[in-house]
């Protein structure tokens, strides 16, 4: 069965570090730690709808339940402390144990 069938709630506490120059993903970045982003807050939202309704479980990791998707052109990117741009094809959805989720540009699924 691919999508997620039940009521889902956006938590929004997390949606800023996943958006490009933000103080929450700069933040990260000044931490010396790698960061996730969107192209922008609409392909966020186009992610994470079609992950909702097509997108693949796979699996529980660090306390999250997960469900992903591949896309053919880049959702986003990672850039890491020095600088350096990957373009990111896997879309990733979290949802937590009372069902509120958000959306992740990977370069592929969680692991463990």
């Amino acid at each position: 069965m691919s999508g997620i069938d039940r009521e889902l709630v956006l938590d929004l506490q997390h949606l800023p570090k996943h958006l490009p120059n933000t103080p929450q993903s700069q933040r990260l970045l000044l931490r010396g730690r790698a960061v996730h982003i969107f192209n922008d807050e609409q392909t966020m939202r186009q992610v994470a709808q079609a992950i909702i309704e097509r997108g693949e479980s796979t699996g529980t990791a660090r306390n999250y339940e997960r469900y992903g998707l591949w896309f053919t052109e880049a959702i986003g990117y990672r850039i890491s402390p020095d600088g350096s741009r990957t373009p990111l094809f896997y879309g990733e959805v979290k949802i937590d144990a009372s069902n509120r989720y958000h959306a992740i540009p990977r370069t592929r699924p969680s692991e463990g």
